[in-house]
C-alpha cells in the first residue's frame, strides 16, 4: 500500500528534485499512471511506459507548474502522450476498453522504484556537467574504457582525461548531496 504523502508537499519536493520526490510522486500516483498506461497497452508495456512517464517527468520536472494543475494531472498528460506514442510506433490506434482496476498488480516494485529513482537522479547529475567530462565519464563508465583508452580516443593529455573526470565525479557528488 503506497505511503499517504500531502499532495503540496509532493508537488514542492518534486519541482525542487528533491531525493525522495521521486519515491513521493510514484507512491502518490503511480497506481493512477500505471491503471491508464494498462488500459491501453497491457500489463507487459505499462510497466514500461509508466517508468517512462516518471522519468520524462522527472527530467521536465522545471516546467510543472503547481498553479496550472496537479502533479498528478501533469502525469497523467504525459502518460497520454506516451501511450500514443507507444501505440503508434506499434502502429495500433489508442483503444478505451481495458480491464478493472480492482485486479492490477502493482507496477513497479519498491527495489524497481529505488533502482529507477538512483538512475535518475544520477542522470540528473551527469546532465548537470559541461560537455567535455560528461562525455568522458560516460566513455569511463559506461563504455568501461581506461583512462589511456580515452585519452587516446579524445586525443587529450592522460592528465587533463583524470583532472577532468575527477572533477566531473566531485561536481556530481556536490549535486547528489542531500540539501539543507
Amino acid at each position: 500500500m503506497p505511503k499517504a504523502y500531502d499532495i503540496d508537499d509532493v508537488e514542492a519536493s518534486f519541482v525542487a528534485g528533491d531525493d525522495q520526490a521521486l519515491r513521493r510522486a510514484y507512491d502518490a500516483h503511480g497506481r493512477l499512471v500505471y491503471t491508464l498506461c494498462r488500459r491501453s497497452l497491457g500489463s507487459d508495456a505499462a510497466t514500461d511506459v509508466t517508468q517512462e512517464v516518471f522519468a520524462a517527468g522527472w527530467f521536465a520536472r522545471r516546467q510543472y507548474d503547481p498553479s496550472r494543475g496537479s502533479l498528478g494531472g501533469w502525469l497523467v498528460g504525459i502518460a497520454r502522450n506516451k501511450v500514443i506514442d507507444h501505440l503508434r510506433a506499434q502502429g495500433r490506434r489508442p483503444s478505451t476498453v481495458g480491464t478493472p482496476s480492482s485486479d492490477l498488480p502493482a507496477a513497479l516494485t519498491e527495489a524497481e522504484v529505488e533502482s529507477l529513482a538512483d538512475r535518475l537522479l544520477l542522470a540528473d547529475a551527469l546532465a548537470q556537467l559541461p560537455d567535455r567530462p560528461k562525455r568522458l565519464i560516460e566513455l569511463a563508465f559506461f563504455e568501461q574504457l581506461t583512462h589511456p583508452e580515452i585519452a587516446e580516443r579524445c586525443d587529450l593529455p592522460i592528465g587533463t582525461v583524470k583532472s577532468d573526470i575527477r572533477r566531473g565525479l566531485a561536481r556530481m557528488r556536490r549535486h547528489l548531496e542531500p540539501k539543507p
